[in-house]
């Protein structure tokens, strides 16, 4: 079973201050768990769209019950691939990533397009989808619906550094933004943290050890 989580943002800004702020985004004080950035892979095909392929390294602390099952000398580091196509005739960006490592623990697939609006070309549409898996045997579900809190979490802490790029990018000063959004973003972490942790343990204490199928000569 794969958990999908999927929500529409409308953002004030033109698709031109986005796209650029996108590039932008990191560092930024929202985002401290994006250790490096690098792109490996950029070409302008014939039609004009802009092709990237980025690598991310990302902290992944993994949460208390998890670190009882889980060998202690683990990386905490996530590598990320991040495609992305900047298309200028339909006005479009859209970003595909995935986790290269951990991969059999937890699975995390994001596909966000990003529109000028139809109605408002002076704002932009976002369209976010996950999906989220595990391949852990007898726990998958508990680690999904950790993975499934942490993602929304992040998402939150995504839109917030976007929006802290587009504020320099405007010359504005974002210390305004920094003060609303990170009281903001704090007390929501924390409540989507508390509320995985404890659904998690009622699910790994729920979970039986599974038995091995019969197997037949």
């Amino acid at each position: 079973m794969v958990k999908y989580f999927t929500n529409n943002t409308d953002i004030s800004s033109t698709w031109d201050h986005v796209v650029s702020a996108f590039w932008q985004r990191y560092p930024n004080p929202f985002s401290t768990h994006v250790l490096t950035e690098d792109v490996v892979y950029r070409e302008v095909t014939a039609d004009n769209q802009l092709l990237s392929r980025r690598l991310l390294t990302k902290t992944n602390r993994l949460p208390r019950w998890a670190e009882r099952i889980f060998p202690s000398g683990m990386s905490r580091s996530v590598y990320v691939i991040e495609d992305s196509i900047v298309d200028p005739v339909s006005r479009s960006l859209t970003t595909y990533t995935w986790n290269l490592n951990h991969t059999t623990l937890m699975s995390v697939e994001e596909r966000c397009v990003f529109r000028e609006s139809a109605v408002h070309p002076a704002s932009t549409q976002l369209k976010r989808e996950a999906w989220i898996s595990s391949s852990v045997y007898g726990f998958s579900r508990p680690i999904q619906e950790f993975g499934l809190a942490r993602f929304k979490s992040n998402q939150v802490k995504a839109m917030n550094g976007l929006e802290y790029a587009l504020s320099n990018l405007h010359g504005e000063t974002p210390q305004q933004l920094l003060r609303d959004t990170v009281k903001d973003a704090s007390g929501k972490a924390k409540e989507a943290a508390f509320a995985a942790t404890e659904k998690a343990k009622t699910l790994a204490s729920a979970a039986t050890v599974p038995q091995k199928p019969q197997q037949y000569v």
